[in-house]
């Protein structure tokens, strides 16, 4: 099977509220198709094995979940899926069902360096926040190196595929500023928690937003609020406001939100906190560019990623060596026209062949 038909066939399965369809395919597909042993752990995640126990282990690496549908995007449950002009139409075709099906190509494909274990995964769960990988690397899985399959396409020239040596994470927080209600017509007489969250909100306003290079890149971060809400009628001074802080953080550097906490009746929590990446072994990310450049006619250059991805948490807890490499571009995933390019999908199988075939030491 080709790798354009195989991506046709695992976009067209539903799997934004039960993914398992999705992965039985991908299971199958490995058992059948390829001489690697295949497995699927309690959590969903399918997990294939060529080469075992040799000295250094290789991941290609992906998610079979998506985000809802939009409505023109299933019909009577079944997921709606397009081709025109060279590009793949439907929920799931750039982030990433697209790149999921070069990387089981490229693992059947593959002429596997002899030192290397070549390992396939595609996790469950990392639109709700990596819970397939997570529950992977509690499970000790740990690859020494992984390509993520994420977008990479078009960010230092168009219908080129790049490699991104980095990418920022996002912690997400709540603050909570409490006060003492009273009757408005004597505000003196309570403490204005609406009063306190503005004076939290200037001093997150005022943060500094995290920044770092790596690999000779610079990459920074932003901190905004995004929600308010406090209050219970227009005659009451209210005794309770809290907002939402979206935090892009980067590698090693936070932003000093615990700063809001200096103002009086006001407490801070996170609510989330995917980690962001960034490439420890400059080797690794040049022999990626290197089988990057021989897979396609453009120039592949080494950038940063703005989103998080499950290599923040295979960097962050299972000390693996990352890069992102896919064949999305930016502004696909998550739309309502969502798509994909066969020829960039064809060229991600032969990039990463080409690295389960090179020498990594």
């Amino acid at each position: 099977m080709s790798v354009t038909d195989l991506a046709r066939e695992l976009v067209a399965v539903p799997s934004h509220e039960d993914e398992s369809a999705a992965g039985d395919l991908v299971e199958d597909w490995l058992a059948d198709e390829t001489d690697g042993s295949v497995e699927r752990d309690g959590a969903g995640n399918v997990v294939a094995r060529r080469n075992a126990g040799a000295d250094r282990s290789l991941a290609l690496v992906g998610h079979h979940d998506v985000v809802p549908p939009d409505d023109d995007q299933i019909e009577d449950g079944d997921y709606v899926v397009a081709e025109r002009d060279g590009r793949l139409y439907g929920r799931g075709t750039a982030d990433m069902k697209g790149s999921v099906a070069a990387a089981m190509v490229a693992f059947r494909d593959a002429d596997v360096h002899p030192g290397t274990e070549l390992v396939f995964v595609s996790f469950a769960g990392e639109e709700s926040g990596g819970v397939g990988c997570r529950a992977a690397i509690d499970d000790g899985f740990a690859p020494d190196y992984a390509v993520v399959g994420e977008g990479s396409t078009s960010y230092s020239a168009e219908g080129v595929t790049d490699v991104a040596v980095a990418h920022k994470g996002r912690r997400g927080s709540t603050v909570l500023a409490e006060g003492a209600s009273s009757h408005a017509s004597e505000p003196e007489a309570g403490e204005n928690a609406i009063y306190r969250a503005a004076d939290a909100v200037d001093v997150v306003r005022d943060l500094d937003a995290p920044e770092t290079e790596v690999l000779g890149h610079h990459l920074g971060g932003s901190v905004v609020v995004t929600e308010i809400d406090g209050g219970s009628a227009w005659n009451v001074v209210p005794e309770r406001c809290e907002f939402t802080v979206d935090e892009r953080t980067v590698p090693g550097e936070r932003a000093a939100l615990e700063r809001a906490e200096s103002v009086e009746g006001v407490t801070w929590e996170v609510d989330q906190d995917l980690p962001p990446m960034a490439c420890d072994d400059p080797d690794f990310a040049e022999a990626v560019v290197d089988a990057a450049a021989a897979s396609q006619d453009g120039d592949p250059r080494q950038v940063v990623k703005p989103h998080a991805t499950d290599a923040g948490w295979l960097a962050d807890r299972a000390g693996t060596t990352c890069v992102v490499c896919g064949a999305a571009e930016p502004g696909e995933a998550h739309t309502a026209d969502e798509s994909v390019s066969l020829e960039v999908i064809e060229r991600c199988a032969a990039l990463y062949r080409r690295v389960a075939e090179a020498d990594l030491d």
